[in-house]
């Protein structure tokens, strides 16, 4: 009955009016119900709100990180690295900014773009080894491309901002992006098949994290926040140098250098993989929660890809100790 009232009121007066009458009726409707029903009302709806009002504050604690009170310091950040493009060669850094997106200074962002195929699918240095061998540095916005067999190239990353937002696919997650333009286009092409055009260069076009694919595990610490730009799973990488010496006296033939993983964090001084018992890592005043092990497969940093496949080596982590804290080589490192 007071829904009917209210729709033929609405096709008679502005909108504003009908819902100040629809709230005045609704209370009227619920006065001439009988009491039974009055109360019976009341005590529904109140314990509706309340349980809305719990599943939401249980909700917000759970996603509240508390952080640790007591730390053990280990060893020392030997080694800062940034990826800029995904799949292509790190740049070391001195000092490097730690934001919710992973490492930045200035333009300079890790894992901020990445090559695509003409479908603008993402495509890995698995595929295309040859990537790894593309040297990256940055002059203020301007990213400079090297390979030995290339002219260099130059993309103006603060251009490329402000292109027209498509999208992109990246482990399975679309994601807005910027194509850097035919340039750039014609130099991967030419460097990956000796083709025209079946390769861009795209970069992630938010400040926020992409949307996160819950992997096959369900793991509960992962929140929406924690997936970064471009990487596969997690924005910050730790390796522990000790690990690696120590794997390498297991290993046959080949031998593996921690920069076959690809890590943001070099560190030196804990013990061989005594980093499996870590929960938090504090680099400086940063504050970072390990998610997860690092099962990718390694790959060669200079060369070929590796025949060697190790599992469960080095830390996949996640900021929690809010942006803007700067790493330095030589920090303190502290776990708990």
């Amino acid at each position: 009955m007071c829904g009917l009232i209210v729709i033929t009121l609405s096709n008679r007066f502005p909108l504003s009016n009908v819902r100040r009458l629809e709230r005045i009726i609704k209370v009227i409707c619920l006065l001439n119900m009988p009491q039974g029903s009055y109360l019976s009302a009341a005590v529904a709806t109140t314990g509706v709100l309340a349980g809305a009002y719990c599943v939401y504050h249980l909700y917000n604690e759970a996603q509240k990180r508390k952080l640790p009170t007591t730390w053990r310091e280990v060893g020392s950040l030997k080694d800062i690295y940034i990826y800029p493009i995904k799949s292509c060669g790190p740049v070391r850094k001195d000092r490097a900014e730690c934001t919710l997106l992973g490492l930045k200074d200035g333009w300079l962002r890790d894992r901020a773009l990445m090559v695509v195929d003409d479908k603008y699918n993402f495509i890995t240095a698995i595929s295309y080894p040859v990537l790894l061998l593309v040297r990256q540095t940055m002059r203020n916005s301007v990213l400079i491309l090297q390979h030995s067999d290339m002219e260099i190239l130059y993309v103006d990353l603060s251009e490329v901002a402000l292109k027209p937002i498509q999208t992109s696919n990246v482990c399975g997650v679309e994601v807005p992006v910027h194509d850097c333009g035919y340039e750039a286009s014609e130099w991967l092409s030419r460097l990956l098949d000796n083709s025209a055009d079946n390769f861009r260069l795209v970069l992630y076009a938010s400040n926020n994290s992409r949307k996160l694919k819950i992997p096959a595990n369900n793991m509960s610490k992962f929140r929406k926040t924690d997936t970064g730009a471009l990487p596969d799973e997690l924005p910050f990488h730790l390796m522990n140098q000790a690990s690696v010496d120590d794997l390498n006296t297991k290993l046959q033939g080949n031998k593996v250098c921690y920069k076959n993983f690809r890590p943001n964090f070099l560190i030196t001084g804990a013990g061989p993989y005594e980093e499996d018992d870590w929960k938090y890592v504090k680099i400086g005043e940063n504050i970072f929660e390990v998610i997860k092990p690092c099962t990718s497969d390694t790959t060669e940093p200079e060369s070929r890809p590796s025949t060697e496949n190790v599992s469960q080596i080095g830390l996949h982590m996640i900021l929690c100790s809010g942006t803007g804290g700067f790493v330095s080589i030589n920090d303190r490192v502290y776990v708990a």
